[in-house]
């Protein structure tokens, strides 16, 4: 799944170190692929826009299977930047029921989850998994965080449209992995927004329970209302925790919400997470501390935004901020030091392989390999137009990645 494993912690133990970059090859699908593509079974599976997942060859980039699941969402919108509108979020794949998982957005704003073959593209089940509440515009939401799989779910993450038009509010469902069995809704409580967008989606603790970040809400000041928070829920979709910076409200009225950036587990018991505000914060894995409970704070990204999925090992974070990927050491205190801040303009969400960091600057479409220690630029190669956050896949000596028009493959990673 989405940065290797339900942690995501984006690292591939398989990738030689780096050398010259050169494009293997480009696949020209119908439509952008937003989510990152994933190796399954031989296989790179990737979805588009145009709601059809396709599966390619990993060595010549040929079409092994395409199957279009519905007719995206052409317009109509109230709001937002992606037309067509089809499918976003990062897909994943369950190993124990072999079971590929997509959620298509359809004509009628309609959010379908289906179960696929990886082998054959076949469907093997699908159902709606739209949070069906009278008052909530189903126009305005949008389901960009990549899935995960944990505790016989299929954990999806939904949150707004660019420009957080129209009413709506955040939320996580659980949909069991056999296809049967009920829904699980978690809804954040706000009056609106709260959404769970992030594109590194739900990150799973080692015992189950799930993180996610959430974005603006409603209140700017009064009672906490679960929003520009990181929120702990259990297998079943229960609050168990929760955390909020002691500037929530402040953050809410100004675009500052934790929301952009999927949380970070680290060792020693801590979490990272840092979003819009230019500001990190250490919490306590076992009591996330509740509005200004953090065990230490401080300046990230040059006090710019954040945007994406990490990448983590041992207890650096790699954080995708908007002027450049920045390497962050935790220690075992929990206060935390920025070791590099990259000025090449690698900003995207990054994978870690072969003492590299991998990142693509989404402005430039050039990919980039980074010393994982110095952040010094080791190659880099232009591979076209990306969509926003778009993250590699390394696998091996071979880099994946996600663009305007299908998937490229490059070579030397």
């Amino acid at each position: 799944m989405y940065h290797q494993n339900p942690e995501r912690t984006g690292i591939s133990e398989n990738t030689p170190a780096p050398a010259s970059l050169t494009v293997g090859w480009r696949a020209r699908l119908d439509g952008a692929v937003y989510g990152q593509p994933l190796a399954v079974a031989g296989e790179i599976l990737a979805a588009t826009e145009n709601d059809t997942v396709y599966a390619l060859s990993p060595a010549t980039g040929a079409i092994l299977w395409s199957t279009h699941l519905g007719t995206p969402v052409e317009g109509g919108l109230p709001c937002g930047d992606i037309l067509p509108l089809g499918i976003t979020g990062t897909v994943a794949y369950d190993p124990l029921t072999e079971t590929l998982f997509a959620v298509a957005e359809e004509a009628g704003f309609r959010h379908i989850l289906y179960g696929l073959d990886p082998l054959s593209g076949a469907v093997r089940w699908s159902r709606r998994v739209d949070i069906q509440i009278p008052s909530e515009d189903p126009a305005a939401v949008q389901q960009r965080p990549a899935l995960a799989i944990a505790n016989g779910y299929v954990y999806i993450g939904f949150g707004g449209l660019d420009g957080d038009c129209a009413q709506y509010r955040g939320a996580v469902e659980a949909i069991p992995t056999g296809g049967n069995g009920a829904t699980l809704t978690y809804v954040v409580p706000t009056a609106r927004e709260g959404a769970v967008w992030a594109t590194g989606g739900p990150v799973v603790e080692p015992d189950g329970n799930l993180l996610v970040s959430t974005g603006n809400g409603a209140a700017f000041s009064g009672a906490w209302d679960h929003t520009d928070s990181v929120l702990e829920l259990s297998p079943t979709l229960g609050l168990v925790a929760a955390f909020a910076p002691s500037r929530w409200g402040y953050d809410n009225a100004h675009d500052l919400d934790l929301g952009s950036v999927s949380p970070t587990i680290l060792p020693d018991g801590y979490v990272f997470i840092a979003g819009k505000s230019g500001v990190g914060y250490v919490l306590r894995q076992s009591s996330l501390g509740g509005v200004g409970g953090q065990v230490a704070s401080g300046i990230t990204c040059l006090g710019q935004m954040a945007f994406g999925g990490t990448a983590v090992e041992q207890d650096v974070v790699y954080l995708p901020c908007a002027n450049g990927v920045q390497s962050v050491a935790v220690a075992a205190g929990g206060s935390f030091s920025v070791l590099w801040s990259t000025g090449c303009g690698a900003n995207g969400p990054p994978v870690l392989g072969g003492g590299a960091v991998f990142s693509v600057d989404t402005n430039t479409g050039v990919l980039f390999a980074l010393s994982q220690s110095s952040g010094q630029v080791l190659a880099h190669l232009p591979i076209g137009l990306v969509p926003h956050f778009t993250s590699p896949s390394l696998v091996g000596s071979d880099a994946y990645v996600g663009t305007d028009s299908g998937v490229v493959m490059v070579q030397g990673a």
